[in-house]
């Protein structure tokens, strides 16, 4: 309601937007936002969960700025993760993805993020990578070599700024295969990965094989968006190499550069010091959170901090969290209205990359609709 007139209120001369990471990012009446989706193997986690607030939050944030935000969250249901998982369940790939999809999307509304507008699923967009992969070939920005199409990723390593010994860690931690004897280089990646044994397979003018990784959301995001998109977000941990070769490989085939504006990369939530991973059986998962606490609760823990920083899960924190949603919620009856310059630097706060805490603070000083305005803004409601 406070949401509504707000965003159809008139705008100042010239365009509104917002900065992330020190970057302006001027917007008329939308926003292209895509969002690095779930691998549908797992349960989910609280990091799975702390980035996609934040995609949810920015999109909260826009309308409140009057723009709408059009959102592109994938689902990347083609993955050498999730075949393991799907033949140790007993089910096909994509029966066992839809699954873990349906209990995804659960614990997203109990958390109230709102769907997406797009959600494209990997295996529907098999075709365009097949064009992604030979398009790259014919270009030269791939080649190809025993059934497969691989994309020349030196360059992206060069952009990255990372050392070699790292670049090559993580390329092996997220399945880049760096030691592949076919390839002309070790940071060179798949776009098209020849068929093998116990992982789906489709025809193509190379033979069967699947898709890439990286090649899916590329294929995903151009067909939805076109050449590029206004913010791309993800967890930090995506950014090499997945979300680095997603952006070379789009450049490569449109030669537009950059493919994406902004980056929303959402800081890794750890226990102990530690990466969630089940592997390490330190997994906080949303279910159990939410069981024990109200979803307004959980999402501010997430939000109430810098959206880049990387942070320490203690149970603590929702303890915290929880007084300080009362505050805002005691903040928000009183029976106030707010004075313009009140509202406009609460948009000014939620708009310089997305200062939640410093809004909260501003609303519940002011309070009354100010704090009602931050309160449904923030999906607190």
């Amino acid at each position: 309601m406070m949401i509504e007139s707000m965003t159809r209120r008139r705008p100042a001369a010239g365009a509104t937007g917002v900065t992330l990471a020190g970057r302006r990012v001027s917007l008329l009446d939308r926003a292209r936002v895509y969002a690095c989706g779930i691998t549908p193997y797992d349960v989910t986690h609280l990091g799975h969960a702390s980035t996609f607030v934040w995609v949810d939050t920015l999109s909260r944030v826009l309308r409140v700025l009057g723009v709408e935000p059009v959102v592109c969250r994938n689902v990347t249901d083609i993955d050498d993760v999730l075949d393991t998982a799907a033949q140790q369940a007993g089910v096909r790939y994509d029966h066992f993805a839809a699954f873990q999809q349906f209990r995804f999307e659960d614990d997203m509304a109990a958390l109230n993020v709102r769907a997406p507008d797009h959600e494209p699923r990997a295996h529907s967009y098999v075709d365009p990578v097949i064009r992604l992969a030979g398009a790259l070939a014919e270009s030269g920005s791939a080649y190809v070599r025993e059934g497969s199409v691989y994309f020349r990723g030196r360059a992206v390593l060069d952009r990255s700024g990372l050392a070699e010994a790292e670049a090559l860690r993580l390329a092996r931690e997220y399945g880049g295969r760096p030691d592949d004897q076919a390839k002309e280089d070790p940071f060179d990646v798949a776009v098209w990965q020849a068929a093998e044994p116990e992982h789906p397979a489709w025809d193509s003018p190379w033979g069967p094989g699947r898709p890439g990784w990286h090649a899916e959301c590329v294929a995903m995001s151009l067909s939805v968006f076109g050449v590029g998109v206004d913010v791309h977000a993800g967890g930090a941990d995506l950014r090499f190499p997945h979300h680095a070769y997603h952006a070379a490989m789009a450049e490569a085939l449109t030669g537009v550069a950059p493919y994406a504006r902004a980056w929303l990369h959402a800081g890794t939530v750890t226990v102990d010091g530690a990466k969630m991973a089940k592997s390490a059986g330190n997994l906080v998962l949303v279910k159990n959170l939410l069981a024990g606490h109200p979803a307004p609760v959980v999402r501010l823990m997430i939000v109430d901090r810098p959206w880049a920083q990387g942070w320490d899960y203690t149970p603590d924190l929702l303890d915290r969290a929880a007084t300080r949603l009362e505050s805002l919620h005691r903040a928000a009856g009183r029976p106030l209205e707010a004075r313009e310059s009140e509202i406009e630097r609460l948009r000014r706060l939620l708009g310089t990359d997305l200062d939640v805490p410093a809004a909260i603070d501003l609303a519940v000083e002011t309070g009354g609709s100010a704090a009602r305005l931050l309160t449904a803004a923030l999906g607190l409601s």
